[in-house]
Parts: C-alpha cells; sequence; structure tokens
C-alpha cells in the first residue's frame, strides 16, 4: 500500500489548516484541522490534481484559493485546469477562473477580502462573486512550501501557536522539545466522494 503524500497549508491568524492528500491513485483529497484541539473532518475528494504548493488559506482560515487540474475537460467551457475559491474541506467552486494550462494559477490571500491570483483572466460566469467580499488581482503571489526542517518528512512547518509540525509516511505529527507524537494516521484513506454541504456553497 502506497500512504498518501500529505501537504499543510496553515491559517495566519487562527489555530486552523488544511490537509491536502494526494493519493491514492489519481485522487485528492481534503482535510480540515483544528490545530488548538487536534480534530479533523474529512471534506472534498476530487478525481484529479490539486496544486498544493499554489493554494492558500484566508488568515481565518474560511476561505481556500486553490489550482487544479481534471483531464478530459479541455472542450468545455471550465477547461482541463482551474484556479478556484473554496470553503475549506470543500472544493465546491464559489469563484472560478478558467487556465487551460498547468502553468501559472493558484494564489495568495492578502487579507480576508483580496486575493492576489497568478495568470487569471476572466472569471467564469457560472462562478459570479460579490466583488466587495472579494477583491482579486493578478500579480506574483508567494507560494506556500515545507519549511524542510524535519529530516525525512514530506512537509514541515509550524502550527499556529509556533510548534513544529510535519508530515510522513501518510500521517501527522508535532514535535514539542525533541519529542514527536503522532496526531492522525491517513494511510488507510479510501476515496469517498461526496456533495458539499450547503454551508459550504453559498456565494461569497
Amino acid at each position: 500500500m502506497i500512504s498518501p503524500r500529505l501537504f499543510v497549508i496553515t491559517a495566519r491568524d487562527t489555530a486552523r489548516a488544511i490537509v491536502i492528500a494526494r493519493g491514492p491513485a489519481a485522487w485528492a483529497h481534503l482535510i480540515a484541522w483544528d490545530t488548538e484541539h487536534d480534530t479533523f473532518e474529512h471534506g472534498a475528494w476530487f478525481r484529479g490534481r490539486i496544486y498544493e504548493t499554489k493554494c492558500d488559506l484566508s488568515p481565518s482560515g474560511a476561505r481556500l484559493v486553490y489550482s487544479a487540474f481534471k483531464g478530459g475537460g479541455s472542450r468545455t467551457s471550465y477547461t482541463d485546469s482551474y484556479t478556484a475559491v473554496s470553503r475549506p474541506p470543500w472544493l465546491f467552486a464559489l469563484a472560478l477562473w478558467p487556465m487551460g494550462t498547468i502553468y501559472g494559477g493558484g494564489g495568495r490571500f492578502v487579507d480576508e477580502r483580496r486575493l492576489v491570483t497568478r495568470g487569471t483572466r476572466a472569471a467564469h460566469p457560472d462562478h459570479a462573486f460579490d466583488a466587495k467580499q472579494l477583491v482579486v488581482a493578478n500579480g506574483d503571489a508567494e507560494l506556500p512550501h515545507s519549511s524542510g526542517e524535519v529530516d525525512g518528512a514530506y512537509w514541515s512547518g509550524h502550527d499556529h501557536a509556533g510548534r513544529v509540525i510535519y508530515t510522513r509516511g501518510g500521517r501527522v505529527y508535532r514535535r514539542v522539545r525533541r519529542r514527536d507524537t503522532e496526531l492522525a494516521d491517513f494511510r488507510a484513506l479510501a476515496p469517498d466522494p461526496q456533495p458539499a454541504p450547503k454551508w459550504a456553497t453559498r456565494k461569497l
């Protein structure tokens, strides 16, 4: 069994994070993580690729910008790749920009209502949003990455309290005073796509 690769994106102002699991196979899965109480909530399954290093959470953790690739969509108005905004841990697109390429895409939240995207053009007409609720500009958005401070980890970084957190072999860990604690084991993940709940589909 091949363990999923886990990438974590933390919110700047709250104890919220999103775990993006790559795998099994061609699936991606989102898991919300309360880093204060270490509870995990499973969300969307996506058959395709979510480019985790092009994603970001808003400062409160209430919004997610993501870059997605889904084969077979190039003949539709969505194209095979797009940038979108959703309410994590769901991927229901509240705003969406067709890309048609895997270059660029994604973005970074400046604050709760301002978003810098990478190479987006006109938003898809079926995903209109209130420009007062989300102000979007193109630019060079800083991308999330692993801190690389834990040897052998797939991803490492810090939670809202400044503690070291990392992923390895499909599991999530925290390191405090050189002591490592396993917080979650996602090695047995199996695709189980479910529709987004009603709260995740409310317009911006």
